[in-house]
C-alpha cells in the first residue's frame, strides 16, 4: 500500500516512520523545503498509484486544515480518499466533507492520540467515516496503533466526525487527569518536613495502585529529570479541545466539573507561577514534547494558537 502524508512535523513525520516500518510506502510533503519529500502538492498526489488514492493530512487545525483540503479537492479523482488527522472540532469535519464531496471524493476523520511516543509505542485511534473507506484504511491503522487487539488500539467511532469528538472528549479526560496528578504533586511538595522527596512517593504509585497510569509514570519521569520543577515555568497553555469539551457538555446538559476545573486551572496557570502549573506544564513536555517556558522567561505572553494536546 502507497499513502501520500501531508505534514511532516513532530506527529505527521513519525507517523510517516512508523508506516514505513510496517511495509506501507509513504510520499510526503511539507512546506518546510528542509522536510519534504517533493515539491508540491500536485506532485504528492501524482506520486501516490491511483485509483483509491490515499492522502493523509496532518496540519493545524483551522484555516490551514481547510486550505489543504481545497486544495486536494481540486486535484484528487472520484473515489480517492483523505483522511483529516489534525485536532479538528468535530464540527468542521461536516464543512470538510462536504469540500471534497462535490469532487467525489470521500473523507474520514481521526482523532490521533500518542504524542512523541506514538513511533515506537503506537498511536491511538479513533475514526468517523463510512464503512467501505475505514475498510480500506485498516491497513494503515493497523500499522499505526499499539500491538495487539485492533479494539484496544483503534475505533471506528461513527460517522464523519465521530472520530474528532471521540479525540475532544478524550483530550478533556486528560486534562482532569493531569490536573489531578499535578495537585498531588503539589500536596506532596508542601510537606516538606515529612515528604522530603516526591519522585519515590509518586514511584511507588506506579504498580499495583489504582491510580497508576502512563501519565503518572511520565510525571514520575519528569519529576526525576527536574527536581522541584525548577527548570520551567508554571504557564500551561490550552489547545482548545477543553473549551470545545466544556461547551459541548453545556449544550448537552452534561455535568463535567472536573474538566472545567481543569481548564480553568489553566488559565490561572498564565497568573503567577506555581509548582502544580509547572507539573502539568512538565507533563504536556513529556507526553507530547509540546514546548515549555523557560524559567527564566517567566510567564509573560500570549497562547499558541497552533499547540495541540496529543
Amino acid at each position: 500500500m502507497h499513502i501520500g502524508m501531508v505534514g511532516l512535523g513532530r506527529m505527521g513525520g513519525n507517523m510517516a516512520e512508523r508506516l514505513r516500518a510496517a511495509g506501507i510506502e509513504v510520499t510526503g510533503f511539507d512546506m518546510d523545503p528542509n522536510t519534504t519529500e517533493v515539491a508540491t502538492l500536485a506532485d504528492l498526489v501524482a506520486a501516490v498509484p491511483s485509483p483509491r488514492r490515499v492522502i493523509w493530512v496532518m496540519v493545524p487545525a483551522g484555516d490551514p486544515t481547510a486550505a489543504v483540503l481545497r486544495d486536494l479537492a481540486d486535484l484528487l479523482d472520484e473515489g480517492d480518499v483523505v483522511v483529516e488527522g489534525g485536532n479538528s472540532h468535530f464540527q468542521d469535519d461536516r464543512d470538510n466533507a462536504a469540500t471534497l464531496s462535490a469532487q467525489g471524493v470521500k473523507y474520514v476523520d481521526v482523532g490521533v492520540s500518542g504524542g512523541i511516543w506514538g513511533r515506537d509505542n503506537g498511536y491511538g485511534l479513533m475514526a468517523g467515516g463510512d464503512t467501505e473507506d475505514i475498510e480500506l484504511l485498516l491497513p494503515v491503522f493497523d500499522a499505526l496503533r499499539p500491538e495487539g487487539p485492533r479494539e484496544e488500539g483503534f475505533v471506528h467511532a461513527g460517522p464523519v466526525g465521530a472520530g474528532h469528538y471521540a479525540k475532544m472528549v478524550h483530550n478533556g479526560i486528560e486534562y482532569g487527569l493531569m490536573q489531578a496528578y499535578a495537585e498531588g504533586y503539589q500536596l506532596l511538595e508542601a510537606r516538606e518536613d515529612l515528604i522530603p522527596d516526591v519522585a519515590p512517593v509518586m514511584n511507588a504509585w506506579r504498580r499495583g495502585t489504582v491510580v497508576r497510569s502512563w501519565l503518572l509514570d511520565l510525571m514520575v519521569r519528569a519529576v526525576q529529570e527536574d527536581p522541584g520543577l525548577d527548570d520551567i515555568t508554571g504557564w500551561v497553555e490550552d489547545s482548545g479541545e477543553g473549551r470545545w469539551t466544556i461547551m459541548e457538555a453545556i449544550d448537552d446538559a452534561v455535568p463535567v466539573p472536573v474538566i472545567s476545573a481543569a481548564l480553568f486551572a489553566r488559565f490561572s496557570s498564565r497568573l503567577p507561577n506555581s509548582s502544580a502549573m509547572r507539573a502539568v506544564a512538565a507533563l504536556r513536555q513529556q507526553f507530547g514534547g509540546h514546548a515549555v517556558r523557560p524559567a527564566e522567561q517567566g510567564t509573560a505572553g500570549t497562547p499558541d494558537p497552533a499547540a495541540t494536546e496529543d
